[in-house]
């Protein structure tokens, strides 16, 4: 997608050192661009845990090289595939709750397995990297056809949208997830707006849904958390489309915390709630809400803000979204450091309040027997 005038992945093999891998800094934007440089296995695991690299496809894909990098440090052992499982174990371990990160790295120990050589794991996992970007293009396709519709029957006026954490580009590997739908729209023409939920405690949509939209030129609007309500309640919002990083075979999904209440406001008001993910982040293991695992974060990230002070502004307000903006982010405590704090990072929004679930391979209704359909 666009940053500037020059189109980027999140996620790509240096080319002047095939041995580094990029990311974009996430825990930089939307202050600062910068590019995180991927060496070994532990800086994928810290890039992982500490959030520089997140999102569900972005995570699997990060953790598929991580398993190429494993290789090349342990090659020369005898006990080598006891040490790649061990550092499968590690990279899974960095964020429970995304079920493509475990999928990637059991697709790369399977190929580990069976061709234990460099050049074959990097072309899996450069493979991986270009499946999750076409995944993520046709559930564009896919969920434009809702917004079509939608403008269709609005006689070709706005169609606005709210969204929850960040499922664009910067999540996966390219256009995203629930951003997806809404990229292809505005780029053929149809009016959409985007309400941009805050999505504390690290404020994903503030800073890279929005930091996205403006790049690629998306009419949005930032709101606090708890506006969505109010926003269904007035007619404002046309349908909800949110990402997913862990969903039940019962069409139960896993997302960002505060997900759920979406649902619940979207489902009171009468409009239309989709999650939007690559059928990858299905879990064919479990079939209901209570089997998933709710990873607890540091409870810093709530007694904590980023930000920069006004006065570090020394630029126009229109080119905070160009890769030329450095300023230094600081960290400012909004409540007495000391308190207890509670730090879910996600919830469970039940399939009865999920209208449908946009994957790769079409859309279908969230219950067993529709997501098994899809599947097979």
């Amino acid at each position: 997608m666009n940053i500037g005038e020059k189109v980027y992945r999140s996620i790509w093999q240096d080319e002047s050192d095939q041995t580094t891998i990029n990311v974009i800094d996430q825990r930089r934007l939307p202050f600062s661009y910068e590019v995180l440089q991927l060496r070994s296995v532990n800086d994928v695991c810290t890039a992982i845990s500490d959030m520089a690299v997140r999102g569900a496809p972005l995570i699997g894909a990060a953790a598929a090289w991580g398993i190429w990098f494993s290789f090349l440090e342990h090659r020369a052992e005898n006990n080598i595939k006891e040490a790649i499982l061990f550092d499968a174990d590690r990279l899974k371990a960095t964020r429970p709750t995304a079920v493509n990160l475990s999928w990637a790295v059991d697709r790369m120990t399977e190929v580990c397995e069976k061709n234990p050589e460099s050049e074959a794991l990097r072309t899996a996992a450069a493979r991986i990297c270009d499946e999750e970007a076409w995944r993520s293009k046709k559930i564009g396709e896919y969920g434009l056809e809702l917004l079509r519709d939608i403008s269709y029957r609005k006689g070709g006026g706005t169609v606005n949208i709210l969204t929850h954490c960040n499922a664009g580009w910067l999540a996966c590997v390219d256009y995203g997830t629930a951003l997806a739908p809404v990229y292809l729209a505005h780029d053929k023409g149809i009016r959409v707006h985007v309400w941009v939920d805050e999505t504390r405690p690290r404020n994903q949509g503030a800073r890279l849904t929005a930091w996205e939209l403006s790049n690629h030129g998306v009419p949005f609007t930032l709101v606090a958390d708890n506006a969505g309500g109010h926003l269904m309640q007035n007619g404002l919002v046309d349908i909800v489309i949110v990402g997913c990083d862990r969903a039940t075979t019962s069409g139960d999904v896993a997302n960002k915390i505060g997900t759920y209440l979406k649902a619940l406001a979207a489902h009171d008001n009468g409009i239309p709630f989709y999650s939007a993910f690559p059928v990858s982040t299905f879990d064919m293991t479990i079939d209901s809400p209570e089997q998933i695992m709710i990873e607890e974060r540091d409870g810093d990230e709530i007694k904590k803000i980023d930000g920069i002070p006004e006065n570090v502004l020394n630029i126009p307000v229109e080119t905070l979204h160009a890769t030329s903006l450095h300023a230094d982010i600081q960290s400012f405590y909004i409540c007495q450091p000391g308190i207890s704090v509670s730090n879910y990072g996600f919830d469970v929004t039940p399939a009865r309040l999920v209208t449908g679930i946009i994957t790769d391979r079409g859309i279908c209704r969230a219950d067993k027997d529709s997501i098994l359909k899809l599947l097979s």
